[in-house]
């Protein structure tokens, strides 16, 4: 690696560390830990949104997506729109009526302290599995991008002899992310995390950006050029009306099944919902809510463009470059943008775009871990002992170490797994929020339903989707559809079988 570009990166990675100390200064109870203090601005709020939503498979995968298909992928971004409305109407409201640190204390108000203690371990579990899996696939980007420069293969190799040199980089990669977000992150509670998502946010968009520049500079007739070849490939199709619930990036999987999936992650899931905690009203957290949609439209805009690019200059002036990325004959899609970046951009500009991707890792990774603390803390530590706020403050904060190390740990274990198991990994969280949303659902349009329906419905909900999933009887982004409203329907049903319904509610 150029000089240049590990001083650009080892920069990042000291700034991330120096801005959790910084944030440090003013914690005195998990009031600041947790929630910033409500003070938080929403366009910070924002920021941190988009941020958390954008991982480096995201950055690096969208492009691909584009390059192998067409833009069909708005579709559910057009979903995800949708959803946000319905969580700010909705679930938005119910946030600020009292002092929360989590969005299952809710439950806990609703149900009783059982329901709320399932939903929230399920949150950690599923949270571990999913972002350690996660930080893990990072790792691969990562060494994916170092291995493609001269003279990496290499040093790896002289730093752990007899050791594949890409497992050497991998392990470092995920050692030297997780390791940094762990101390930010420890240092500065959710004021560091949601500030330096906002930085971060900068980082991987400028740094797309210029990748996005250089890429048109080197397609020969330049915009023109990328809009004819891209019609001719109807790489600009954007809508799929097709009726195929086994079918990825219809209208109906993308428009219907993204707003319900949106609803269940933005509203149920602490990892987002504590970011609107840190607002100081009901109207700020909207705003900050609502914005980001917009922001994360076009950015996926602006990853789906670059695909289209990509496809142009390497079915054009970049066509003897294809084989880099392609394997018993088939496109590598998630090697396309990685080996662009380390075989065209400038020295500097590569530091930046590693850099990017980053910051797209440790925004996602940041937040994981302050929510599983939070969790950890709200709904099962705090509970269960009284004691001072420098004590909660303190549990807090190896808590966040603690889940910063399980991850760690997934992310190194699932090395030695095939990618079918890291899918099925990935997969849990999709049917789980499901589940909780079908939760929430009950909660807020069913209330005579009492805490043995909701369980017998959140059972029912469980059955279904792994039959679901495991038949793969249709699309992922379904998922949220079928295990809330299977969730929903039978804890109704078990409330009237049962004669909880008559029951007035406390």
């Amino acid at each position: 690696m150029h000089l240049l570009d590990l001083i650009v990166i080892v920069a990042y990675l000291a700034g991330t560390v120096a801005f959790g100390a910084w944030f440090s200064r003013d914690q005195h109870d998990v009031k600041d830990y947790f929630v910033g203090g409500r003070r938080v601005p929403w366009w910070a709020i924002m920021g941190s949104i988009v941020a958390t939503e954008t991982s480096t498979v995201t950055f690096i995968s969208i492009p691909g997506v584009a390059f192998t298909g067409n833009m069909t992928f708005l579709q559910l971004v057009m979903g995800y729109m949708l959803g946000r409305v319905v969580v700010s109407i909705v679930f938005v409201p119910a946030y600020f009526r009292g002092e929360l640190l989590t969005v299952y204390q809710i439950l806990g108000v609703r149900f009783g302290s059982g329901v709320k203690r399932l939903a929230a371990g399920l949150f950690l579990v599923t949270r571990s599995l999913a972002d350690g899996v996660r930080l893990f696939a990072t790792g691969l980007v990562l060494a994916a991008l170092l291995l493609a420069m001269p003279g990496t293969e290499e040093t790896a190799r002289a730093w752990v002899p007899g050791l594949n040199p890409t497992i050497t980089i991998l392990v470092a990669s995920v050692a030297v992310m997780g390791l940094t977000t762990i101390i930010y992150t420890y240092l500065g509670g959710m004021s560091a995390v949601i500030w330096t998502d906002v930085v971060q946010l900068v980082i991987y968009l400028v740094g797309a950006g210029l990748a996005a520049v250089i890429l048109l500079d080197r397609i020969p007739g330049g915009w023109a050029e990328v809009v004819r070849v891209g019609r001719d490939a109807n790489k600009f199709t954007f809508l799929d009306f097709t009726w195929d619930i086994t079918k990825n990036y219809t209208f109906w999987s993308g428009v219907i099944g993204g707003a319900f999936l949106t609803t269940a992650t933005h509203g149920t899931d602490q990892l987002m919902v504590q970011r609107y905690l840190c607002s100081s009203s009901p109207r700020q957290a909207r705003v900050a809510l609502l914005s980001s949609g917009v922001v994360i439209f076009a950015q996926f805009v602006l990853f789906l463009v670059i695909g289209v690019m990509l496809y142009v200059f390497y079915n054009g002036p970049g066509a003897n470059e294809i084989a880099a990325f392609t394997a018993n004959g088939r496109i590598q899609s998630d090697r396309i943008f990685p080996h662009f970046i380390v075989s065209h951009l400038p020295t500097g500009v590569v530091g930046l775009v590693i850099a990017a991707v980053f910051a797209a890792a440790m925004s996602t990774l940041s937040s994981s871990l302050n929510s599983s603390s939070a969790t950890s803390m709200a709904d099962f530590y705090m509970p269960a002992r009284k004691a001072a706020d420098a004590h909660y403050l303190r549990v807090s904060k190896w808590l966040t170490a603690f889940w910063g190390v399980v991850q760690i740990s997934v992310a190194l274990i699932a090395i030695q797994f095939s990618t079918r198991v890291v899918d099925e990994v990935l997969g849990i969280a999709s049917f789980t929020n499901g589940i909780i949303l079908g939760v929430f659902l009950l909660g807020t349009f069913a209330p005579n339903v009492r805490q043995r329906s909701a369980f017998v419905g959140i059972v029912a909900g469980t059955a279904v989707m792994l039959t679901v999933k495991g038949f793969q009887l249709a699309s992922w982004q379904w998922y949220v559809l079928i295990g809330s409203v299977v969730t929903f329907i039978v804890g109704v049903l078990a409330s009237r079988i049962t004669g909880e319904e008559a029951t007035p509610q406390p």
